[in-house]
């Protein structure tokens, strides 16, 4: 029986287990050019017994910025502060991909240099704020993309894919959930195009299909992998179609042999649609499943042992534990998350942690 503590082979990239630390916002970056500090090295080194760590959300355009302090990977300086932060991780034996992620329309002006401004599908504004460094501000609405700059905007993560492997990183991971610029290409509720990129379900998936091909076609698609994360409505967004978006999806990335698809389980009645979805991939399949208002804990190894998935990903416990694979092989203790260190703070994010 295979179990979270067993190898695995990632499309060549060897993992020591299958548990992995989910891509979490941390906002620890310098404000001022997108940079990681040395916190965001020490913070990842020391997480570096998950079989992959999945960075938090990098930014590959100036305009992908949707936080406060979030770091980029589209400029030299970055580039090089990253490979800090790779080699720290491989140093101490472990893999990290970088999360490409592009927020679209969630964001502010404020957070942006110059006339930069946030950016989606159609000019549909989310309902909802955003964090800045003045307060909470109300969404606004996007400037919509035009052709040429959808074409843009898939280059920008291809030529961000190919930064993260020139920073170090093992491969990359597309963000493509959780209400961001994939995702409300997706969704009807924030995509009303008539053109080749909206519309009915064979042009809405059509921007997440061409960037996943153009990262693949930068840097491999053993080093590609995609997140989703069906029926989510964080970010005010609205899917009207899910199965048939999601299935269409897959069959259309399906021939491109990308290295796994990480999905984020919205909610336990949609178990259905993830077994689904992992009959029709054929990579590595992570998911990160939905467990309420906890943590991910130990019982969701039972899924690799199962074969619901090939890797879990583990969020907040991993903030707490940064051992959490020794932890979860001896059953505890863990510390619990705690909410004042999840965005700021050292680099531990934890309190009070227990010895094994």
């Amino acid at each position: 029986m295979t179990t979270a503590f067993d190898p695995i082979d990632l499309a060549g990239t060897r993992l020591a287990n299958r548990i992995a630390m989910a891509p979490m916002t941390r906002s620890r970056a310098n404000g001022e050019d997108g940079t990681p500090t040395a916190i965001v090295a020490e913070y990842y080194a020391q997480r570096a017994s998950a079989g992959l760590i999945i960075s938090e959300g990098v930014q590959p355009v100036p305009e992908g910025q949707g936080y406060p302090n979030t770091p980029g990977i589209h400029s030299r300086a970055q580039i090089a502060a990253w490979r800090e932060v790779t080699d720290a991780v491989h140093e101490r034996g472990g893999r990290i991909f970088a999360q490409l992620m592009h927020s679209g329309r969630i964001g502010h002006p404020d957070l942006l240099d110059g006339d930069l401004h946030p950016v989606g599908p159609s000019p549909v504004a989310a309902a909802g704020q955003v964090y800045t460094h003045e307060g909470p501000k109300d969404f606004v609405t996007p400037r919509e993309l035009t052709g040429d700059q959808v074409r843009e905007a898939i280059a920008g993560f291809a030529s961000a894919a190919r930064n993260a492997v020139e920073a170090g990183f093992d491969g990359v991971e597309i963000h493509g959930a959780n209400g961001y610029l994939i995702q409300q290409f997706l969704a009807s509720g924030s995509n009303h195009r008539t053109d080749e990129w909206g519309g009915p379900v064979e042009n809405r998936i059509r921007f997440a299909v061409e960037v996943v091909k153009a990262v693949a076609a930068e840097i491999g698609p053993e080093r590609t992998g995609l997140r989703i994360s069906p029926a989510n409505t964080l970010n005010d967004i609205s899917e009207t179609d899910t199965e048939e978006l999601y299935t269409r999806l897959l069959t259309a990335i399906e021939p491109v042999g990308i290295a796994y698809l990480h999905v984020l389980e919205t909610s336990p009645e949609r178990r259905p649609l993830v077994l689904d979805l992992r009959k029709r991939f054929a990579g590595a399949f992570i998911l990160n499943p939905a467990t309420g208002a906890d943590p991910t804990g130990a019982e969701s190894l039972a899924l690799i042992e199962d074969g619901t998935a090939d890797l879990v990903a583990y969020g907040r416990l991993f903030i707490a534990n940064p051992d959490l694979p020794a932890r979860l092989r001896t059953g505890g203790p863990y510390a619990a998350p705690d909410p004042a260190t999840m965005y700021a703070g050292g680099p531990q994010g934890y309190i009070d942690y227990p010895a094994l």
